[in-house]
């Protein structure tokens, strides 16, 4: 008999709810985004985000079920994100999961959303044997895991300052280009010179860890000596030489981690995880070290709730569960 989870991802500035069968085919997914509120701010406003969340939540779980054609009773449990991110969006989150299994009988799983950006990786895999190695890249967060099951993965390696997708904002800011800034920076990127100007990620002291503080702040002594302004062909060749630097160091202790550890699969997941350049040289780099890598769909990369219905599953069948 199918499974079918119900999954609920408030992490951040998205509403979203998705239906999926036994852990592996996803039914629907629905994704209500209120970036454009955000947008004029440079950055994400917590309270504007819960308050859309408040907003939106009922309607989008509705349409995830409309969208599977599969009534509420047939919901076998409820995943919800319950950490990292905004405190009252993860509220919002939580309390409708929580309601909704109380009111159905049903179990609540709680998911971790670093790792459930994880599973999006794993949605396109037959067979999934342990152990591995998995990166999350995205705007809030830049870390390596050691993963030996669904829920026993060891934090090998994070960002000490700036996560990666913020540093794409930052200098995205600095360049007078907007936010969010990875796609613009990646589009932008693409006409220019990635040779063109010498930018380094800092080094740090454990092996695995990243920084992205001092590129950053490159970036920016290198536009506020041009008094005069940032021409558009030297905005391209900044963007490239910023991105290329991000991109070799992000896949080089990557890399380094999955020798370390003797692991022949390397899971990418995260919103930066969606950027080509880093999809293509790390692919290239990973392939060359007999490492697999395997990216989640550009789709699944940004925040959803399959990827937590998905992790919710395989909790559930493992009894991590506990009844509200």
């Amino acid at each position: 008999m199918a499974t079918y989870t119900l999954g609920i991802e408030t992490s951040c500035d998205e509403t979203a709810a998705a239906v999926v069968r036994d852990g592996k085919k996803i039914l629907s997914s629905v994704v209500s985004s209120s970036l454009r509120y955000h947008s004029r701010y440079g950055g994400v406003v917590p309270e504007i985000a819960f308050r859309k969340q408040l907003e939106t939540i009922v309607q989008v779980s509705d349409c995830a079920l409309k969208d599977a054609r599969l009534p509420l009773q047939k919901i076998s449990a409820l995943c919800v994100t319950e950490e990292p991110g905004l405190l009252g969006s993860l509220f919002v989150g939580v309390s409708f999961a929580r309601a909704l299994a109380l009111a159905l009988s049903r179990p609540l799983v709680g998911v971790n959303h670093l790792y459930a950006h994880i599973y999006a990786g794993l949605f396109g895999l037959r067979d999934v044997r342990f152990p591995f190695m998995a990166l999350v890249v995205s705007g809030g967060h830049t870390s390596l895991f050691y993963v030996r099951d669904y829920n026993r993965l060891d934090l090998i390696g994070e960002t000490l300052d700036d996560a990666c997708g913020e540093a794409f904002d930052k200098v995205a800011k600095i360049l007078g280009l907007g936010y969010p800034g990875g796609p613009l920076i990646e589009r932008i990127a693409a006409g220019g010179n990635p040779k063109a100007i010498e930018f380094n990620c800092c080094d740090t002291r454990r092996p695995f860890d990243f920084s992205f503080s001092g590129i950053k702040t490159a970036v920016l002594y290198r536009v506020r000596a041009l008094r005069a302004g940032v021409p558009l062909t030297l905005k391209r060749d900044i963007a490239a030489s910023f991105q290329e630097a991000v991109v070799r160091s992000v896949a080089a202790k990557s890399l380094s981690a999955c020798a370390a550890r003797k692991a022949k699969l390397l899971i990418v997941g995260g919103g930066v995880a969606a950027n080509s350049r880093l999809r293509d040289f790390l692919a290239q780099k990973a392939e060359e070290e007999g490492v697999r890598a395997v990216f989640a769909p550009k789709e699944l990369c940004m925040d959803n709730a399959a990827m937590v219905a998905g992790l919710g599953y395989q909790l559930f069948k493992k009894g991590v569960i506990f009844q509200p």
